[in-house]
């Protein structure tokens, strides 16, 4: 055993579960809102349906079993104390890979992909596609520990992440990322460049080329039109976590029903969740599942916390050109999309690209296996 890793068990109290379902019993309700739709944010009469299922049915013990499953870790660095899920395959010729998570997700994104990442032969895969896995929880996030100064930037994150790999035994990996996670995943493309093999990423941030403007393919413009759409009606909660991410804690913190509520409108609006002309969270994801990763931000106090990354980095993410080999998967609800053309603007060496015809931005939880698939394609020329 590493002595720089302390091993992990996830063990949350009872009376941590009893005090969620007094504050949920508690709860001050509004008024609802006065449209229809979700168009004034989440609607009231869901908001209550899932708050008693909460309370009442929720099992949180089941997603702390699964999480259990697997080896998980402490790994002080850079001061900071960092939880990982540390999944080695056993196979052989695995190649090593980490996998990052963003805003509102965690590490339960992850779950139905990390076993069969790991051991392929298992979930009718091929053996020569095993990874060997890991799963941290960012700064501020879930089982992480908290950043008590400023400066814990999306590049800081990246410089710990080739830390933590080291630590781990790992000379050589790959990277993949949605989100935050893939702007750190970036962030690593630039500058982990001695041990890093290569990138996947499911949210690309490259600028449209100006030269294109006057010859848009319909994919392109699809992409500039949800853009307009996101900065008109759906980035308001980035508006807050980037300026003012402690107002805003007092509430989420205080508040399940308010927590809930902040993360699960957006797996309503983010995810590949329409069907038959009704969109509806559930539709993409289970009901357990949207409280699993609503639970990793209530049960760690990781509201402001988790929020401050936004406050760090949300005007600073860098666009500097990548060379090192780049995959992009482009999901057909994610947030931000691009072209490839404009892509290989920014990425000189794009060794894989694919656009998908479902799923949304929580795409490992969406479409596991066609995350799965993705990942095993993109980096299946860069094993040693």
């Amino acid at each position: 055993m590493n002595p720089d890793l302390s091993p992990f068990t996830v063990a949350i109290a009872e009376a941590q579960l009893q005090d969620l379902r007094q504050r949920l019993a508690l709860t001050r309700w509004p008024d609802r809102e006065t449209c229809q739709d979700w168009s004034q944010g989440m609607p009231l009469q869901y908001t209550r349906e899932l708050a008693d299922y909460w309370a009442q049915e929720y099992d949180w013990r089941r997603i702390e079993r699964r999480l259990n499953q697997w080896p998980q870790f402490i790994a002080n660095i850079d001061g900071i104390d960092i939880h990982c899920i540390h999944r080695r395959s056993p196979e052989p010729t695995a190649l090593p890979i980490i996998l990052s998570h963003g805003w509102p997700g965690s590490v339960v994104e992850f779950h139905k992909i990390i076993d069969a990442l790991a051991d392929p032969v298992a979930h009718g895969g091929r053996a020569e596609d095993a990874f060997h896995v890991v799963v941290p929880s960012l700064p501020g996030y879930g089982f992480s520990g908290k950043p008590e100064t400023t400066g814990t930037s999306v590049q800081k994150i990246g410089g710990m992440w080739g830390r933590l790999m080291s630590r781990l035994g790992y000379d050589r990996y790959v990277a993949q990322g949605g989100d935050w996670g893939a702007i750190i995943t970036q962030s690593m493309g630039q500058t982990e460049t001695r041990h890093c093999a290569g990138i996947h990423i499911t949210m690309p941030i490259v600028a449209p080329d100006p030269a294109t403007m006057e010859d848009l393919t319909p994919r392109e413009q699809s992409a500039l039109e949800a853009v307009k759409f996101y900065s008109r009606w759906d980035s308001g909660y980035s508006r807050q976590q980037s300026t003012r991410p402690q107002t805003l804690a007092y509430g989420l913190a205080d508040s399940p029903v308010g927590q809930m509520a902040w993360i699960v409108e957006k797996f309503y609006a983010w995810t590949d969740c329409e069907r038959d002309g009704v969109k509806h969270p559930e539709h993409a994801v289970s009901r357990d599942e949207l409280l699993d990763n609503v639970m990793l931000y209530w049960l760690t106090n990781s509201a402001g916390s988790s929020a401050r990354l936004y406050w760090e980095s949300f005007n600073a993410t860098g666009m500097e050109p990548i060379a090192m080999p780049v995959g992009c998967s482009i999901f057909p609800k994610e947030i931000f999309r691009t072209s490839r053309r404009w892509a290989e603007r920014r990425f000189s060496n794009l060794i894989y690209w694919n656009e998908l015809d479902r799923g949304g931005h929580f795409a490992a939880l969406e479409q596991p296996q066609l995350f799965l698939a993705e990942l095993r394609d993109c980096f299946r020329n860069l094993r040693a």
